[in-house]
């Protein structure tokens, strides 16, 4: 188990690196437009860099009414992210090449989400937040849920899902939960939110197809 102060830190540089992200993206979004700019990793680095220092050293205490970092302010606000959601956000901003995962995957992590919050937050008899305290058959499944992802060729998922566990184990962040290096809220509300806009692209698909190739 890390010491507490070491953790601490820890999670606030994963908190000003993945805010960083996020801004940059937005700004990537708003600004920019060519997606030739969007693969540039040296750049990339360079800008999230430069952000998450701003984030994590209490610079703005100087001329703010200040007392920590922003990145604490934020990680008070949001929490920690899980270790798969935060290396799914590293993973594709710094990569050279469009990272996306498969279909497969966003269905099982919204599914998991749809129905872990509900009996999470006390819907129902059955809490199944508690099988994260060292439950075997819940470490089996999620062991298994990797194997799963690596034989559907999902590697990145697969490797993720491991370095989650090895976390975990070795009480990387405060939580001593599973759940909480596995899945987090942001990390559900994104695979909705992706599936329903697969779903819509794809009718917009066919229903341009279909005009394009109707009668007259």
């Amino acid at each position: 188990m890390l010491p507490n102060s070491v953790i601490q830190v820890i999670s606030l540089a994963e908190i000003a690196i993945s805010s960083a992200i996020v801004l940059a993206c937005l700004a990537q979004a708003v600004f920019f437009k060519e997606e030739g700019h969007a693969r540039i990793v040296a750049l990339r680095v360079a800008v999230c860099f430069v952000l998450a220092n701003l984030l994590f050293w209490p610079i703005f205490t100087f001329v703010l009414p200040l007392e920590l970092p922003l990145a604490a302010y934020v990680r008070g606000f949001t929490g920690e992210l899980s270790i798969t959601s935060m290396l799914l956000l590293w993973t594709a901003y710094f990569s050279p090449k469009e990272l996306k995962v498969p279909a497969f995957m966003k269905v099982w992590i919204a599914l998991v989400a749809i129905v872990f919050y509900p009996l999470a937050l006390g819907v129902g008899m059955l809490d199944p937040y508690a099988w994260g305290y060292g439950s075997i058959a819940f470490l089996a499944a999620v062991i298994a849920t990797a194997l799963v992802a690596l034989l559907m060729g999902s590697n990145r998922m697969a490797i993720i899902l491991a370095i989650a566990i090895l976390a975990w184990a070795a009480g990387w962040h405060e939580s001593a939960n599973l759940w909480d290096y596995i899945l987090d809220p942001f990390l559900g509300f994104w695979a909705i939110g992706s599936l329903i806009q697969s779903v819509l692209r794809s009718r917009k698909a066919r229903a341009q197809t279909g005009y394009l190739f109707r009668k007259g």
